[in-house]
């Protein structure tokens, strides 16, 4: 099983004879289904070329903190929202010290305290220094601010020396960073995720459908699996692969994705409406092709299911999360829809446009920023890649989801 199939996943690679079993990580990451980018310090570049990386990851290699090649000439910016996670390995204790200071003095220091995604390093040194007051000190507090360290390990080093101070081996660096992305917010409860379009057929070659891709959704998916959800999602036509250990149902019309959806209810713990499901549907499908006989042709359109509302009506209603895809008043339309729907909570994103980053956001793209609220709150997540942004969403609707549970108990 590929634990890290399709995670951006960029390792940074500094000064120390450990660099060259990076080379070895690089390919087994990639056989563990990850897209590979590779960072360089100057010094792990007198251990191993360049080249060795490029040839081994398919990519260009990334060595200069000022890209000309990048947009903006700002390349540290664009791996930084690239990654799903950062792999530093071998990290020097130099490196280590630049961490626990917040320097950004060369390109992999830089894109450490730029990522919001998980950062994780591997110690490797003699073993003298790894011991030294400093060092340990210095791996402390990184791990109170929530780094992940890997290792090191015990034996031979290259220096003669025997003790800790060892790069982790490569299959337990593969494991320990795929467990990265697994944590128990969501131990134990059903998810529901709906996510894509609907197609309302008009004849046998034509429908009514909207730009939704799915990859919100499909990310929220896998972000709510790694929490620990055992999730069921239910897919409009997509062209999308199942994220790993997800229950996935394919549907195409607004009414199939209302049966699924009602059939699997009373299981659900959790429900996430992600899909983009069409309003209205023509009245009548044709049984054969409409032909082009005349200038105009009129469609009449009836209501489809609400499904996000009758979910959020529903007797035994779940924790219910709707989505809003707006054009213009994002706040008022969601805030009105979070109200009127009896949602839990409703995260709302302009779509058709760039953000002021100059990013496409929304649908058709892989980055999105997000507007969440509920009841009594609200909170903006910033725009960056689907995949980050839907473990932030999940995190926050775990959240919420714990605290409404608590509350319910109190008063009890």
């Amino acid at each position: 099983m590929k634990r890290l199939h399709g995670k951006n996943i960029l390792l940074g690679i500094t000064g120390g004879i450990a660099a060259y079993k990076s080379a070895e990580l690089t390919r087994r990451l990639k056989d563990a289904g990850a897209d590979v980018r590779i960072a360089m310090t100057k010094a792990a570049t007198e251990f191993v070329t360049p080249l060795t990386f490029q040839a081994l990851s398919g990519h260009p290699v990334h060595t200069e903190l000022l890209d000309e090649h990048a947009e903006a000439g700002m390349g540290h910016i664009e791996l930084a929202r690239w990654a799903d996670a950062i792999l530093v390995a071998p990290a020097s204790a130099n490196f280590i010290t630049k961490l626990t200071q917040g320097r950004a003095d060369d390109l992999l220091s830089t894109l450490c305290l730029a990522t919001e995604a998980p950062l994780a390093f591997a110690p490797a040194m003699n073993q003298a220094m790894w011991h030294d007051l400093a060092t340990q000190a210095n791996c402390k507090t990184l791990r109170q601010r929530g780094l992940f360290q890997f290792g090191p390990a015990a034996g031979e080093q290259a220096c003669g020396e025997v003790g800790e101070g060892r790069m982790m081996e490569v299959p337990d660096l593969i494991d320990h960073l795929a467990n990265c992305f697994e944590h128990g917010e969501l131990q134990a409860l059903n998810v529901m995720i709906t996510a894509g379009p609907t197609y309302e057929p008009i004849d046998p070659v034509r429908f009514i459908g909207n730009r939704s891709s799915g990859r919100m959704g499909y990310a929220l998916a896998e972000a709510a699996r790694e929490a620990g959800a055992s999730v069921t999602l239910v897919s409009g036509p997509c062209h999308l692969e199942t994220p790993e250990r997800v229950q996935r149902i394919d549907v195409e019309t607004a009414k199939q994705m209302h049966q699924v959806v009602f059939a699997h209810l009373p299981q659900c713990d959790i429900f996430i409406a992600a899909a983009a499901v069409a309003d209205y549907r023509p009245a009548e499908a044709r049984d054969q092709k409409i032909k082009k006989d005349h200038e105009s042709l009129t469609l009449e359109l009836e209501r489809n299911p609400d499904i996000l509302s009758e979910v959020a009506h529903s007797q035994t209603r779940p924790f219910v999360v709707g989505f809003a895809a707006e054009t213009q008043n994002l706040a008022q339309h969601a805030k009105d829809k979070l109200q009127r729907k009896n949602l839990d909570m409703i995260a709302a994103n302009l779509v058709g446009q760039s953000d002021n980053t100059k990013q496409d956001i929304g649908f058709n793209s892989e980055y999105n920023s997000l507007q969440v609220f509920w009841p009594d709150g609200q909170t903006t997540l910033e725009t960056t890649r689907k995949t980050l942004l839907a473990r932030q969403l999940i995190q926050l609707i775990a959240n919420h989801y714990q605290q409404k549970k608590n509350n319910e108990k109190d008063t009890a």
